[in-house]
Formats: C-alpha cells, sequence, structure tokens
C-alpha cells in the first residue's frame, strides 16, 4: 500500500524582542552542527514570557567547592515536569512547548503536529536573523515520520483524495493542511506557505460557515488535524508505476570466525521462526515480502530455494570482482510456498561449513549481490548482512588495517573515521536508486574498519548492531532480540522526505542516517518506526509576528504495514564558547544587575551546562583507552538519528535506587553521581544501549534474598545476565521494569550485575556522568565553575 504521511508542526509564533528564553535541552543542534546526534528539548519563549532567571550560588575562589545540592538538578527538572504535566498535550496551542521527553503524557491533536512525529528546538521563532544571531539558539527540529505511538493515542487518519492524488498548492506544492485559507466562497484556497491562491477541485469544493471555515473542516483530517497520511496515486510513484513486493535477503558470514563463535548456527535457527514473522499490510494476511538467502567467506554461494525442489541447490559465485546473480528463479521465493525448502537450507548450512578454515572474507561484493538481485526483481527491499572480520580479501571494496592509535587527539585524527576507499559510496548511491536498505549484523573480534563498513548502511536508512567478542552463551540473548525486532518493525522502501516552510525560513541543513542527491530530497531506501532526521532552519527574510512560522513536513513511502556528514572533531572548543554565548547574552539582556561573582542561568535553561558537559565526555568525543576506533564510529552512527527521547538517556543515564518498588510506578530517580550511592543499596542504571544493577557491599540482606535468593553479598554471581526468577513481588516488580526499559529502546540492553568495588565497576562509574571521569573529562561542578569563568569573560 502506498502512503505518504505528513506531518504539520505548530504555527511558531515569531518574537521581536531582542532576546527570548531559551530551552533546557538546546543543545539539540548545536551538536547537530558537528554531526554528534541530534539531541535534547526545545523551547525559545518570548521575551515577554520570561521567568525568573535561576540564582545560582556565587562561585567561590577555586580552593573551595560549590555544594553539588545547590546547583541545578536534571532529577528535579524531570519531577517537576512530570508534576505539571497532569492533562494532554493539546497540540493547537500556538508556541506552546510540549512536556520533556521524560514525562508520560497523551497528545491530542488539534492542528499542529504531535511532538512525537516533530519535537523543535524552538516553539517561538526569532523574527530576524540577526536576532537569531544573538541568541545563539539553534532553530532546528527532529522529525520522526514513523514514530511509535502509545495504546492510547489514535493513529494518523488515512485519507483517499481518489484519482486525482492529494490537494495542493499549485505554487509551492505545499499539501492541503489546517493553514490554507478558503476563500471566494470555498471556490479557492490560499497557501499558508507561499500566499498562492489555487482553485479548488469541483469533487472538493465544500461551502464556507460564518467564520470561513469549510463546514465540513471537522470531517476531513486535514483540515483538522496535524498528522495524516494519504493513498498516493501511480504519478507519485517511481517511473510511474505500482512497485513490487518489497524482498528481505539474509547475506551470512560463513567464515572461520563467524562458525567457531557460534553465530551461524543461532542465525539459521533463529531465521526459521522469524519467517513467520515478516511485515505484512493486514495481521490476517500472509507477509507479500519474498526472501532469499546467501552465505560468504571469500567467495559467495547462493541458494535456489524453489518450492518444487526436494532439497536447495548451492550455486557458487568465485569470481567476485565482477559480481551477478546466477539464478532468478527460485532464489527470491513466497516463505509459505517455499518453507520445506528453506527449513531443509537453514539446516544444512551450518554443518556444510562446520570444519571451514575460510579465514578471508569479501564485503563490498556482498551488498553488491544483494543489489544485484532486487535490480533482478525490480523490487526495493532490505538487505540483513551478517559479518565478523575485516574484508581483506581480494575483492572490490577491499580494505587495509588502518587503526593507529598514535593518532587520536591530533588533526590527523579525523583521517580514521572518514571511509577508507570511496568504493563503498558510489555502492550507497546505487543502493538508494533501487530502494536496497542494510542492516549490518558485526561480529568482530577486532578491527574491522567500521567508519567504512557503516557507509552504505547510514546512506541507505539501515542500521547498525555491533556484538564484539561475540559468545553464545552470554550474547545470544541479545543478539536474537536485537533481530527479531528488527526483521519484525515496521518498515518503508523507496521513501523521499522533503521539508516545506512558509516565508521567511528555509530548511538548510540535515543530519542522520539517508542519502541527498539534491538540496532539498531526504532519500531513505529504507524508513523505520527508529529513524529520526534533524533538519536546521535558518532566515531568508523577517518573519512577521503576527502570521508567525509554518513548517510542513512530507514522506512518501511504500508502506509495508498499515501503521502499527562531514564530520568535525575539532569542535569541543567552539560547543563550549557558543553555550557561554547564549548563557551571556542571557545575562546581558534579560537578567536583573547582579554581582559578577553569582551565576545566572534562564530557568529554561539551567541544565545546559550539564548536558553540554556530558556530551563532551561521552565516548564519542572523549573515549576511554579501552574504546576502539570501531566502538566510537558504531556510537557516531547510532546517534546520529537517534531522537530525543534515546539522546537524552544516552547522554544522561537514568540511575533509580531499588529500596522500594510499588506496582504501576517507578522509584524517582538520582543523580547520576558516586556520591548518591549508598553502600546499603541496590540501583539500577540505563543508558539506553547498557542496564547495570549496582549492588553496594552492606545491601540488605532482605534486598539480597528478594532480587537474587541469596542472603550473602559474596554469593552473588556477578556474570548473570539475567536475575533469576523468585515468587516475591519485588522480584517480579524489577523485572517488570528491566522488561518495560528493553522494549522502550530500539536495542536490547544485556543486563551486568556489578558489585561493589569489583573491577567491573570501573564500567559502571563511567557512566556516572556528573563525576569527574577517568578519561579526563570535568565534574558537573568544576564544568559550571569553568563556564562561569567563560560567561565573565564574554561580558568584561
Amino acid at each position: 500500500m502506498l502512503l505518504t504521511g505528513f506531518w504539520i508542526t505548530a504555527v511558531l509564533p515569531a518574537a521581536q524582542h531582542s532576546y527570548a528564553e531559551l530551552s533546557l535541552l538546546t543543545l539539540l543542534f548545536i551538536l547537530c552542527i558537528y554531526s554528534f546526534c541530534p539531541v535534547l528539548r526545545n523551547l525559545l519563549d518570548k521575551l515577554l514570557n520570561i521567568k525568573q532567571a535561576s540564582d545560582m550560588p556565587a562561585v567561590q575562589k577555586s580552593r573551595h567547592r560549590i555544594d553539588p545540592d545547590a546547583i541545578p538538578s536534571p532529577i528535579q527538572v524531570i519531577e517537576d515536569d512530570k508534576a505539571k504535566s497532569t492533562e494532554p498535550f493539546t497540540t493547537g496551542v500556538r508556541g506552546q512547548a510540549p512536556p520533556l521527553v521524560t514525562t508520560n503524557f497523551q497528545v491530542k491533536d488539534q492542528g499542529n503536529a504531535s511532538p512525537r512525529f516533530i519535537r523543535c528546538t524552538a516553539y517561538n521563532m526569532p523574527c530576524t536573523a540577526d536576532m537569531a544571531k544573538q541568541s545563539q539558539v539553534p532553530l532546528a527540529a527532529v522529525i520522526k515520520p514513523l514514530a511509535t505511538l502509545p495504546p492510547d493515542e489514535t493513529p494518523p487518519y488515512l485519507v483517499d483524495h481518489g484519482e486525482g492524488g492529494p490537494i495542493r498548492c499549485n505554487r509551492c506544492k505545499a499539501y492541503m493542511c489546517p493553514y490554507m485559507q478558503f476563500i471566494e466562497g470555498g471556490r479557492r484556497f490560499q497557501c499558508g506557505f507561499c500566499s498562492c491562491v489555487t482553485e479548488v477541485p469541483p469533487h472538493y469544493f465544500q461551502h464556507l460557515d460564518h467564520t470561513g471555515k469549510r463546514v465540513d473542516c471537522y470531517d476531513r483530517p486535514e483540515l483538522s488535524l496535524g498528522s495524516y497520511e494519504f493513498l498516493a496515486t501511480v504519478d507519485y510513484c517511481k517511473n510511474n508505476k505500482l512497485p513490487q513486493p518489497p524482498a528481505f535477503i539474509f547475506l551470512i558470514d560463513v567464515s572461520y570466525n563467524a562458525v567457531k563463535s557460534g553465530m551461524v548456527s543461532i542465525v539459521c535457527q533463529e531465521l526459521k521462526t522469524l519467517l513467520d514473522c515478516l511485515p505484512r499490510e493486514n495481521p490476517e494476511m500472509d507477509s507479500v515480502v519474498r526472501v532469499g538467502f546467501v552465505t560468504y567467506n571469500k567467495v559467495l554461494h547462493f541458494y535456489n530455494v524453489k518450492s518444487s525442489l526436494a532439497q536447495p541447490q548451492m550455486l557458487v559465485v568465485s569470481d567476485v570482482s565482477d559480481m551477478f546473480v546466477p539464478l532468478l528463479d527460485g532464489f527470491l521465493v513466497n516463505v509459505n510456498e517455499s518453507r520445506l525448502v528453506i527449513e531443509s537450507l537453514l539446516d544444512q548450512i551450518p554443518e556444510m561449513f562446520a570444519d571451514t578454515r575460510e579465514t578471508e572474507t569479501v564485503f563490498g561484493p556482498v551488498i553488491q549481490a544483494g543489489l544485484e538481485a532486487l535490480k533482478a526483481a525490480d523490487c526495493a527491499g532490505k538487505l540483513f548482512v551478517f559479518h565478523t572480520s575485516l574484508p581483506i580479501a581480494e575483492a572490490p571494496g577491499k580494505l587495509k588495517n588502518r587503526e593507529d592509535k598514535k593518532l587520536i587527539g591530533t588533526d590527523k585524527e579525523k583521517s580514521l573515521f572518514q571511509p577508507q576507499v570511496s568504493f563503498y559510496n558510489t555502492l550507497a548511491k546505487e543502493c538508494v536508486a533501487q530502494g536496497c536498505c542494510v542492516d549490518l549484523f558485526l561480529f568482530p573480534n577486532q578491527y574491522v574498519d567500521l567508519a567504512t563498513l557503516a557507509v552504505v548502511p547510514v546512506a541507505t536508512g539501515g542500521s547498525i548492531y555491533k556484538y564484539t567478542y561475540f559468545q553464545a552463551q552470554s550474547d545470544q540473548e541479545r543478539f536474537l532480540n536485537d533481530l527479531r525486532r528488527d526483521v519484525q518493525k515496521p518498515v518503508g522502501f523507496d521513501a523521499v522526505m522533503r521539508v516545506r516552510t512558509s516565508t521567511g525560513i528555509r530548511a538548510t541543513d540535515f543530519f542522520g542516517s539517508f542519502f541527498m542527491s539534491n538540496t532539498t530530497d531526504v532519500e531513505l531506501a529504507g524508513l523505520d518506526c527508529d529513524k529520526a532526521i534533524t533538519v536546521e532552519f535558518k532566515h531568508d527574510d523577517k518573519l512577521s509576528e503576527e502570521t508567525g512560522a509554518l513548517m510542513q513536513v512530507c514522506t512518501l513511502t511504500y508502506l509495508l504495514t498499515s501503521r502499527q556528514r562531514k564530520v568535525k572533531y575539532d569542535g569541543l572548543d567552539t560547543l563550549i564558547n557558543q553555550c557561554a554565548q547564549i548563557l551571556a547574552c542571557y545575562r546581558k539582556n534579560c537578567a536583573s544587575p547582579s554581582s559578577a561573582g553569582q551565576l545566572i542561568l534562564p530557568e529554561c535553561m539551567k541544565l545546559l551546562p550539564v548536558y553540554l558537559n556530558c556530551v563532551l565526555k561521552s565516548d564519542v568525543l572523549l573515549p576511554g583507552a579501552d574504546v576502539s576506533l570501531d566502538d566510537r564510529s558504531y556510537l557516531r552512527q547510532l546517534i546520529s538519528c537517534m531522537d530525543v527521547t534515546e539522546t537524552h538517556v544516552f547522554f544522561y543515564p537514568r540511575l533509580l535506587p531499588l529500596i522500594k518498588l510499588e506496582s504501576g510506578s517507578l522509584p524517582v530517580a538520582v543523580r547520576d553521581s558516586e556520591e548518591r550511592l549508598s553502600k546499603g543499596g541496590v540501583y539500577l542504571l540505563e543508558t539506553g544501549l547498557h542496564l547495570f544493577l549496582w549492588v553496594g557491599a552492606s545491601v540488605q540482606q532482605e534486598l539480597l534474598l528478594n532480587i537474587f535468593g541469596t542472603a550473602s553479598f559474596s554469593q552473588i554471581d556477578p556474570s548473570m545476565t539475567s536475575l533469576p526468577v523468585l515468587d516475591n513481588p519485588f522480584s517480579q516488580r524489577l523485572r517488570e521494569i528491566i522488561a518495560s526499559f528493553r522494549a522502550e529502546r530500539s536495542r536490547y540492553m544485556k543486563l551486568m550485575v556489578v558489585k561493589q568495588e569489583d573491577r567491573a565497576e570501573l564500567i559502571f562509574k563511567h557512566f556516572l556522568v556528573e563525576d569527574k571521569s577517568v578519561s579526563g573529562g570535568a565534574s558537573y561542578v568544576d564544568f559550571l565553575c569553568h563556564m562561569h569563568k567563560e560567561i565573565r569573560q564574554l561580558l568584561s
């Protein structure tokens, strides 16, 4: 089914004042400028509504220490927002900022897009470019077209405008929305984006009421709601023809490392079950997705699994320099028709390669093989690549080991994060043109140059999963949960996204996992519910305070379900300086006069320093000695397409004390500092990628019995990755909390039990981000003092 979903943000009021109050999490685009991540929350209130600034304690001389309890607390801000957000968030209020991403809230669409689809850094737009420049506040939006909605929220309505397709402005091609003004008795409408007047098609005509609104306004989603989807006509399809059903192709590394680790056996066994879980247009119908299978080391093995065969047939392509698919009929098949042959193949693959001694692998030809298969079938689709090592075999895309830790911290460091060869950039472009999305599952035991291998997955809207030193016994659960979710999640293919704006602003830069062949169209070979794209906006004219600013996002994609770059490494000082300029600008223009020794922060931006410090000392920018180049490349790829909810917990992890666990609610989190830990307690820490259960050395015996079933601290097994199932309410509730955390994230989080004063505690403490880090990152207190010094210098 062809669906076009589009979302219109609020009419953002324009402010004509010299300064506007800034957001809690306005790091969003400061960070995106450097392609680090789409981070954090929104708000640029009108100057007329400026709240009282947060009065900070005077910064004392260096020999005195600031009281950590006197500085702004992220936990307190989170809890305050939860307390005040008791009513549903209605999207029709002009300039109103939504609740924090850490707050559970319900959205009611009243003409503007849900913040689950679009979340902005500012909900009041500066009138001029000069004002925006003065405030230093980034103007950007995080867009998540296929965001998963809570069960109590209605999915976007589906609109069918018939053979003529959706109603659009003749000039700028903006789609019908609540901000189109109907005139001349309803016979024409004036575009809210470019002011052009367009004739209303006869079949769409309706009379106006006494207020100038159409009498069917509230009966039509496109006239009353900020988010809706519509059926596209053949005119919107590539080459003006309806697409073929997509295909999933599984490409499995069968080299020595892959077989020895148990990966090959686990993948083949799991696929037999997952083939029943392929995405489908209707839950009661069979999936239309066809499947194909390839195994490889330094040659490729294609499999004929045609339903008429008694056994699968292998065809080997040894000349990988000119990749082709050796069969057409029987490679991509319907699962139900070929089930017996497919299951026979998956049983045989681990046996066929059980005694292999081949250690070399290719990678480029593997993607080429999947791409050529999709071309031959004239369809879009997804490649699931299960890979283990640096592709050193003689073939297109061959790589060499360029890991050189002597370059870390030098001007040449950035070269290690650029693609080693241009081959994969060209291949990525070809994949996007075909609608070929690539998901990469990596199982490395050493350097694999992920910065290069990631080029195609990133450009095609794919995902990367990494399991370093994979061991079947301890890592199987995490890998299989990731694989299951990846295969089953809603996905669209051949997607194109365009962002339209009203006069005065324009979209200038885009960040995330996608490809752009021009300056306006974001192309995604695949688009799923986890992908977010960040867009920067800049002024090209003065805005009117009366009309404000409009943004419209349209995504055209072939959906399988009915809805259930440039990197900058020398920007650390620039980030700190920009943060200081924002705060100095506020103090100079908005704050009441005060002592120079007093640190003044705007109420809604008082957490900017702590979040900035968390980013600066993250493994992306300031890695520990044990963080490899591949690890950093992996994290960079992940955060580039995270949404605000994910980046928040990634940079400021959630730390919960486990003393009393009540049904239906979570314990109030504590701040990420060792000072907040009690030796007699147990704490659960979540980063979005990791889960830690920290156990204090003097923990209460009752807690040990409830959680581990043992009365002795020494008897806790730190190697366990799942908690024992015990017959008590505490155990049941804790396991429910862990399960709920995992369900919220796009990747399965492995549980790590950490006993106080064990070696593993160093890993746990790495995520206590308010403390000074081993790798040299400043504590929150020290960074705040440094920021205050920077602000004073700017004002002097």
